[in-house]
């Protein structure tokens, strides 16, 4: 019975051991505790020595020294450690207690009653810093030499325990700097970690967005377009289910690049997606294209617009034709999708600007390029997308940059 209770406890957790060291595989060093600074109380063993000896007069009163003293370093030091504790007054005063309690007993006692001096000028290293910090353990090494000067009994040269008593506090304080600077930039890390994973997130929300957004319309409107021509055309209504495959095939490719995050978009290779697309919807596709050469990245980005315009074409506008106008300088580039539909609702005021989450996606990331993107209402009717963006192109501009003729694309 008890084997099993044994063994049923077991089951369930593992034992201290284990958990000890899984814990102390994951956890980090930190930096020290105030427990680090508890065994230099023993440096007040010579004192206890002289009271259990009966060397120390008065013994009862330098007991309760020793404990007052004892007591108020345990507090200080443990305040130190707490940014919020350390700069409160209470910890001050508690500082001022036990410099006057330091200097009672060394001047009372002198020999090994000075090593309180070190104690003390520790204690300060862990309450002050900067300008505090030097004065006082510059004033307290200089009245701790005097003390030690005037006693003239102690075991150790006077000018050793003012060194002493100076190098304790600076060393502490030192040390607590360092350790706070290294947390707080494992802090920082750990937020820089944090935002490049909410950077990646969105990074990977916006291109599925993008990627299913515009394939599922491409696929409903060749499906569509297979329905309307399969009792009539079962030809052309099987090219259409081909299309569709094909369509299917490639946005797995896309979304696979999309995960690994190393898709690079083609202007060109969109302008053809968006010719299918919009011949598939019944809309006439027409292209202007001057200027000089285009880099990756502009290329990608304005592939990214070109997806974004012609999915928002073929879903919302009821157009005949959708024109795509890219021209620029040597140092930008603009694309402008125009599109013949019926435009806003009459019933809602137009406003110029960005709508809709893909848009909105689409301005950050050209923002964040350098560029800039809009959607309005157009002249007479439909919508305008005009997206501006720098040339990172290095290749030479076009002989011709005069505006080529209007053309359908893909011909």
């Amino acid at each position: 019975m008890s084997r099993n209770r044994t063994g049923a406890r077991a089951g369930r957790r593992p034992g201290p051991w284990r958990r000890r060291r899984k814990k102390g595989e994951e956890r980090r060093p930190g930096p020290p505790g105030p427990f680090a600074l508890l065994p230099w109380l023993l440096m007040g063993m010579g004192s206890f020595s002289n009271l259990f000896q009966g060397e120390a007069a008065n013994p009862w009163l330098g007991g309760l020294g020793l404990l007052a003293f004892n007591s108020l370093y345990v507090s200080v030091v443990f305040r130190g450690f707490r940014k919020d504790k350390r700069e409160s007054p209470v910890s001050y005063w508690l500082l001022a207690a036990m410099t006057a309690v330091t200097l009672a007993l060394a001047i009372g006692y002198g020999g090994s009653w000075l090593l309180f001096f070190p104690l003390l000028s520790l204690a300060c290293g862990a309450i002050l810093r900067d300008r505090q910090l030097a004065v006082g353990v510059l004033l307290l090494a200089v009245v701790a030499t005097a003390v030690a000067v005037w006693r003239g009994n102690g075991s150790s040269d006077p000018w050793t325990i003012g060194y002493g008593t100076f190098i304790s506090g600076a060393v502490t304080a030192a040390i607590l700097t360092l350790a706070e600077t290294v947390m707080e930039l494992r802090a920082t890390r750990q937020e820089l970690a944090r935002t490049a994973v909410e950077k990646e997130r969105l990074r990977f929300s916006r291109d599925l967005h993008d990627l299913l957004g515009h394939t599922l319309s491409v696929i409903v409107v060749k499906s569509e377009a297979a329905r309307r021509l399969a009792p009539r055309d079962m030809d052309a209504a099987l090219l259409q289910v081909a299309d569709i495959e094909s369509v299917g095939r490639q946005a797995l490719t896309e979304i696979r690049e999309a995960v690994t995050g190393y898709r690079e978009g083609s202007l060109a290779t969109e302008l053809d997606r968006a010719r299918s697309a919009l011949t598939a919807a019944g809309i006439e596709p027409v292209l202007r294209r001057s200027g000089p050469p285009l880099g990756p990245q502009t290329e990608a980005l304005l592939g990214w617009v070109v997806r974004e315009a012609v999915t928002n074409v073929v879903r919302h506008s009821h157009a005949t034709t959708c024109s795509f106008v890219l021209d620029g300088t040597a140092e930008r580039v603009r694309l402008t999708v125009t599109d013949d539909g019926r435009g806003p609702d009459p019933d809602t005021p137009a406003t110029p600007g960005i709508g809709g989450t893909g848009l909105t996606g689409l301005t950050e990331r050209l923002a964040a390029a350098g560029g800039s993107l809009r959607a309005d209402p157009g002249p007479d009717r439909g919508f305008v997308v005009t997206a501006e963006l720098p040339v990172d192109g290095r290749g030479p501009a076009d002989e011709d940059t005069a505006p080529a003729p209007s053309h359908t694309l893909g011909r």
